[in-house]
């Protein structure tokens, strides 16, 4: 059995150094922002260990008195560098838990309308005309509303929530394109046909037969969406529709250091920006190489 390192994909892995870096880039964050409570020098989550007497001090290079702090501290007195890693781990989270539903979602819904065709094609197809006339921020804004009237006194795991739905209504709708017009053109090969003439339900051929041979569009698209998905998140935050303010995200992090980004604290908002842009650039640079390996022909 050829293994992964030796295969054709491999090969363009070893051969492309942008597809390197970015994944060695992506790899750091993600390593960061999984074993934060190891990693992190301090614990931002923790009220208790914040003093209000550390708020907004400088980087470490900047002025010695902060040596504790590398990256400096914001508002609440806490360390920039490990906001910046669990603020990343809200920030994944977000992203790839959206993403894996849009992609159960768009794909089994566009399969659907690729292999059934008729009216069940129209009405899924005007149904993903109606969604994409919705963006994510007016659905999450729709969706925040609506939650904060019906439940007034839940917890943050409401916003958490109404991030992931935002997200994934509005995601689903490239899914089911892509695979329903890739599952039309696979419906009437010949291996297709055989299956249904030896009696095979629909269902099976779908699921068995048709799905694997339309997942390679959608593993890219899963792959550029995620750091969709995370800019997403980290608006809705900015805007104060996301994570509450005590949960460290990069789109509250760069919320907070607006505010004092004229008065000379910008190390608030600065590091959590390069930080979002990093990881949105490194997966969508690994999106483009992964394009471009499992079609040769777009080189």
């Amino acid at each position: 059995m050829t293994r992964w390192w030796d295969s054709d994909v491999g090969h363009s892995f070893r051969t492309s150094p942008m597809a390197i870096v970015a994944a060695a880039i992506a790899f750091v964050c993600v390593f960061c922002a999984l074993f934060a409570p190891w990693v992190a020098p301090h614990n931002p989550l923790d009220l208790t260990t914040l003093e209000l007497s550390d708020s907004r001090l400088p980087p470490a290079w900047i002025e010695t008195g902060s040596a504790r702090y590398l990256l400096g501290t914001d508002d609440q007195g806490r360390d920039i560098l490990s906001a910046l890693m669990y603020g990343a781990r809200i920030s994944l989270v977000v992203g790839i838990v959206s993403v894996l539903i849009s992609v159960v979602v768009g794909v089994l819904l566009g399969l659907i309308a690729g292999f059934k065709g008729g009216w069940i094609d129209a009405f899924l197809m005007r149904l993903c005309d109606v969604m994409l006339s919705f963006p994510a921020i007016l659905v999450a804004l729709l969706i925040a509303g609506v939650g904060r009237a019906m439940f007034p006194d839940a917890d943050e795991s409401l916003a958490f929530g109404v991030l992931i739905v935002a997200i994934s209504l509005t995601g689903w709708v490239q899914y089911a394109r892509t695979v329903r017009g890739s599952t039309m053109v696979e419906r009437n090969k010949e291996y297709v046909q055989a299956a249904r003439v030896t009696g095979v339900p629909s269902w099976r051929i779908m699921l068995r037969h048709v799905l694997p041979n339309v997942t390679g569009p959608v593993l890219v698209l899963a792959t550029i969406h995620v750091a969709t998905a995370i800019l997403t998140e980290a608006t809705l935050s900015f805007l104060g529709v996301g994570v509450p303010p005590t949960s460290p995200s990069l789109g509250t992090l760069i919320r907070v250091g607006n505010d004092y980004l004229f008065s000379g604290e910008w190390w608030i908002t600065i590091f959590p920006g390069v930080m979002l842009v990093l990881i949105a650039l490194s997966v969508n640079l690994l999106g483009d190489w992964l394009r471009d390996a499992l079609n040769p022909r777009l080189r």
